[in-house]
């Protein structure tokens, strides 16, 4: 420890023993500042490895957490002694029986996080998982956490690991700014986004801060005009009061300037005015609405900026009445009126009026409760989860009644589908719509402020996919998320099922390697999907199994014999005068043939044998996906294949047409193939999402002409977007 680190520790010490001396006794107060003081010569060269000393790290944090929350004795302590019992200086049973054991708990708290919290929980999802549930404990333990954060990001300016401040930077803004804005903890919010910005993108950071240092005096001198008239009439209507102003934080302005695309001239609000009330608590509502009424008398007002949280307040505490008014100039302006008491929430947040001994506030509670929803659901990384966590409990809120008289808190822009989660699970996945003050709603029908809404639900209904698109809030997002999961397991354990079951009346051995090179040809990442489709009946089971035998054969062991000595076998029932197939170069007729289903040549197609294991001839496509692979790997039996010029049997083509889901499209091309001589419709499947269908028909044709011109006129539908041979 160098010697301005200790001199500032020994200052820092002796603010805390001012902070705590109304609270502890002389001896107590002797003794922890001789277990301090022990520590920090203990302490003298001890560093983490970014180079920061522990104990001055911890007096700063106590100190912070005094000057910017609250002096509770619990909490200092717990902050204090938390590193001497690491040390071993002191042990949690003396610091229970010293301190009591509500400080160990804190203590205990702190430790738990800290197995989380070690600078890399923004990119690793289980330790941003572990950290944020650990923090759902206790209020306070976050409280700590919040503070603690912003010691760390205002002591490592210019420190020299560049991408290990942008990780700090980018956890305390993704995180620990998120929640001290919930918690109300504003001040500590501002400074961890400014900082933030400072370590990620320095440059804006400081034009911004120079453009705001070189308006200051002309915007000082307007807001002096603009409050003069203002206090004249308040005193005059008998108010007590305090007028103070607030310059925006630099993260707000770069965030409304890059919002709104102006510079730093079109934000009408870098400088807000503060009106704070001595009221008694009878009259605290009437008294800021009198001095409302009094400041839009003067100025007229822009409603669509005024903002009540004073008849009903915010979630986290937060009360106060925000008016925007045309000012000289014709410059915007905020005030803001509030009371001491609201100003006092409103600076330290649920901290400021918290039950630190015997519980929780109840709309923290409730909070934290949709923290570990978002948690305990959420299948997503660590960008999603803090995508989920912003966007719930911190943005725009709106306030609808049930039939009862209930009133629910949503989130800005909540659908009834969202309602209908927020009351429940079950009411959510059940929800059909909701009467909205006597109408009937759609699930999508946004929720406004002051409607009744009661939920409609059916029995047989259940999550759908597109119910992700229509509500808002992370926890409904989630539990759809939840259902449609266990669904798509049930689905994949049928089709699981399904294809084993098959395999097996087959007498087909399934090898996995084989099986999941199927799996991805057929276009499917997970095993999960594929399962689900076969349950669903997307997928053919009986195709699949087709395909992987197809798959499977070009494995098949079997000895080097050439084709011109392997033994062709003939079908007795075959004669030289049906054979549509000429193979080999002598043109033999009335081998044993079989037409590859991996590729459904059809007569007309350039095809080529392949002499199997069992002497059967099948015939594939020389465009076929596994004729590179077959004629590389077994030369030796690849035969020559050509048509005989006979037609007349009918052959399986699949087609895979796209087009738009309308009504009748399906219809007119089934009617088109049916009205086609010497075609047959021999299978169809049709799948429809987002409006597009892609179907697959299995037709059977003569020859290569006829595919074709039938190809022709299914384009010719309207609506269909391409027709292909797969």
């Amino acid at each position: 420890m160098t010697f301005d680190e200790r001199r500032e520790a020994v200052e820092l010490l002796s603010k805390l023993r001012n902070y705590l001396a109304p609270q502890l006794t002389d001896k107590e107060s002797e003794q922890l500042y001789r277990q301090c003081s022990s520590a920090i010569r203990m302490d003298a060269d001890a560093h983490d490895d970014k180079g920061l000393s522990t104990t001055l790290m911890t007096l700063r944090t106590a100190v912070c957490f005094a000057e910017m929350v609250d002096a509770d004795k619990n909490i200092l302590l717990a902050i204090i002694l938390h590193p001497l019992i690491g040390q071993g200086l002191i042990s949690e049973a003396e610091v229970s029986a010293a301190w009591g054991p509500d400080v160990v708990g804190l203590h205990m708290g702190i430790e738990e996080v800290a197995k989380f919290s070690n600078l890399n929980s923004a990119t690793n999802q289980d330790n941003f998982r572990g950290l944020v549930i650990s923090l759902a404990h206790d209020i306070r333990v976050i409280i700590i956490m919040i503070v603690q954060s912003l010691v760390l990001m205002r002591s490592i300016n210019l420190h020299p690991d560049d991408e290990w401040v942008r990780n700090v930077a980018f956890e305390a803004n993704c995180l620990y700014a998120q929640l001290a804005h919930r918690l109300g903890l504003y001040k500590i919010k501002g400074e961890l986004e400014d900082l933030s910005l400072k370590y990620t993108n320095r440059e804006i950071y400081t034009q911004i801060a120079h453009k705001l240092n070189a308006t200051k005096r002309s915007r000082d001198a307007y807001i002096k005009a603009f409050i003069e008239p203002v206090k004249s009439a308040l005193e005059k209507a008998g108010l007590k009061f305090d007028i103070k102003g607030r310059t925006k934080s630099i993260s707000s302005i770069w965030n409304k300037m890059r919002k709104q695309k102006v510079d730093l001239p079109g934000i009408y609000d870098l400088f807000a005015i503060r009106v704070i009330l001595d009221s008694e608590p009878a009259k605290e509502k009437s008294d800021c609405w009198m001095a409302y009424s009094i400041l839009t008398d003067m100025y007229t007002p822009n409603p669509a900026r005024m903002r009540d949280w004073i008849s009903i307040p915010k979630s986290n505490g937060y009360e106060s009445l925000h008016a925007t008014v045309m000012g000289p100039e014709s410059k915007w302006v905020e005030v803001q009126f509030r009371t001491r008491r609201m100003d006092l929430v409103a600076e330290k947040g649920l901290a400021a009026h918290w039950r630190y001994k015997g519980g929780k506030g109840d709309s923290a509670d409730q909070w934290m409760n949709n923290i570990r929803d978002i948690l305990e659901t959420a299948d997503a990384g660590p960008m999603q989860l803090m995508k989920n966590i912003q966007m719930d409990p911190f943005g725009k809120e709106v306030f609808a009644f049930t039939p009862k008289g209930d009133l629910f808190r949503l989130s800005g822009g909540a659908t009834v589908l969202d309602f209908a989660f927020h009351i429940h699970s079950n009411v959510g996945a059940r929800c059909t719509g909701a009467i909205v003050n006597g109408q009937h709603k759609k699930l999508n029908y946004k929720i406004q402020n002051g409607d009744t809404v009661e939920i409609i639900t059916a029995a047989n209904q259940s999550p759908k996919q597109e119910w992700l698109n229509i509500v808002t809030s992370s926890k409904a997002r989630n539990k759809i998320k939840q259902s449609l999961n266990e669904e798509k397991q049930r689905l994949a354990d049928l089709g699981k099922e399904a294809l084993l079951r098959r395999a097996k009346n087959r007498k087909i051995e399934i090898d996995e390697s084989i099986l999941m090179r199927l799996i991805k040809k057929n276009g499917y990442k997970f095993t999960l999907d594929f399962y689900a489709d076969l349950g669903s009946e997307k997928l053919d089971v009986g195709k699949i199994l087709n395909s992987y035998v197809e798959a499977s054969t070009p494995t098949e062991e079997a000895d080097h014999v050439s084709a011109e000595e392997f033994e062709i076998k003939r079908r007795a029932e075959d004669s030289s005068d049906t054979d549509v197939l000429v193979i080999g170069e002598k043109s033999i007729n009335g081998l044993s043939y079989r037409f590859a289903r991996c590729c459904n040549p059809i007569y007309g197609d350039d095809v080529f044998g392949f002499i199997s294991s069992d002497g059967t001839v099948k015939i594939h496509k020389n465009s076929c996906p596994n004729a590179a692979n077959i004629k590389t790997r077994y030369p030796y039996r690849v035969i020559r294949a050509d048509w005989s010029g006979k037609t007349g049997t009918m052959l399986p083509a699949t087609l895979r047409v796209v087009g738009n889901d309308d009504i009748g499209i399906v219809t007119n091309i089934t009617s088109i193939i049916s009205h086609e001589a010497g075609v047959a419709l021999r299978n169809i499947s049709i799948d429809s999402h987002d409006g597009i269908f892609h179907g697959y028909l299995v037709i059977g044709v003569s020859d290569q002409r006829q595919l074709t011109t039938l190809v022709k006129k299914i384009k010719t539908v309207k609506g269909v977007k391409d027709v292909i041979r797969v």
